[in-house]
């Protein structure tokens, strides 16, 4: 016999539908506007670090709405967000189930340290049930390394760095750099991060870049303009200090997407060379969230049927 039964208990449906109104009444109140974009592209991410899931021969489902929504920004739609279902290959575990809910934001004309400060203050008011004070630290790529993994980024060759992912994974894998950085990042920073914190990581090596602007800083470095936001040992968001460059842009497509098969999103690139408007934006999720709102161990109990119930 089938187990039809939800995976969510009643309060973590009520939680959720609170979780959602705060939201809206949070942007609500700060004019940002809510909008709808399609689940189903013609051209799906170009994100090394996250796999497509192909609906049919000419259809992606979305892993975030990024580049419908930079589209709006380029039409000139101002400060937007939106709720919605995303998806992307991977195994359904404690923290994860390849279909999940996303909040994502961007602000027009605001820096990264601004959009920091947001997200905190929009995560302090979703977790202040549980956390009614939760403070907020705030470290640079290369110091959460050092401090966590005794690695130095600037300094350290490609052979320290795998073989310390080596041994965290306990796996001799094929990866490259970062990608051993990412275990590293993981297995040992992310465990190690201060407990009942909102950690702010950012300025990444500028080979994590993404969509994110590359600025040269005071240690002779470049780092993408990027942050993640991590709460007990669990990252929650990840935000940019958006590429305007579509030249630039299309580069990286074309080194990302190179072997995959997949499509180039010319639309978004279009919509580049129209003008996106200086911007930051976040991409944050929402089952995670609910996993410390409510309490819940598995992202089973936040979600009505989960990958295997669905």
């Amino acid at each position: 016999m089938h187990n039809w039964q939800p995976g969510a208990a009643l309060q973590n449906l009520q939680a959720r539908q609170q979780l959602y109104r705060s939201i809206r009444d949070f942007f609500y109140r700060r004019g940002v506007l809510e909008v709808e974009t399609p689940l189903l592209n013609q051209a799906p991410v170009a994100d090394p670090n996250i796999t497509p899931i192909q609906a049919d021969g000419n259809r992606w489902l979305h892993t975030s709405p990024e580049y419908a929504m930079k589209r709006l920004l380029c039409a000139g739609s101002g400060d937007i967000y939106q709720i919605c279902k995303v998806f992307r290959q991977g195994e359904a575990g404690r923290r994860h189930n390849p279909e999940f809910s996303m909040l994502e934001w961007y602000r027009v004309g605001w820096s990264l340290p601004q959009l920091m400060q947001e997200v905190a203050e929009l995560l302090q008011l979703a977790l202040a049930e549980r956390y009614p004070e939760l403070p907020v630290r705030s470290y640079s790529y290369r110091q959460a390394l050092q401090e966590f993994a005794g690695l130095d980024v600037l300094s350290c060759s490609d052979h320290d760095i795998a073989t310390l992912g080596r041994q965290l994974a306990n796996a001799d894998l094929e990866l490259d750099r970062d990608g051993w950085l990412d275990v590293i990042m993981s297995h040992q920073v992310e465990p190690a991060l201060p407990r009942n914190t909102l950690v702010f990581v950012d300025n990444f090596p500028a080979s994590q870049a993404a969509l994110a602007k590359i600025l040269p800083q005071a240690d002779g470095a470049a780092w993408a303009q990027r942050f993640e936001v991590f709460f007990n040992g669990m990252e929650l968001a990840n935000g940019y200090d958006e590429l305007l460059d579509a030249d630039i842009q299309r580069q990286r497509f074309a080194r990302e997407l190179a072997g995959t098969g997949r499509p180039c999103d010319e639309r978004l690139l279009a919509a580049l060379e129209q003008g996106l408007p200086d911007c930051s934006g976040v991409a944050l999720g929402l089952d995670r969230l609910l996993l410390h709102a409510t309490g819940a161990d598995n992202i089973r109990q936040v979600i009505s049927f989960d990958w295997y119930s669905a």
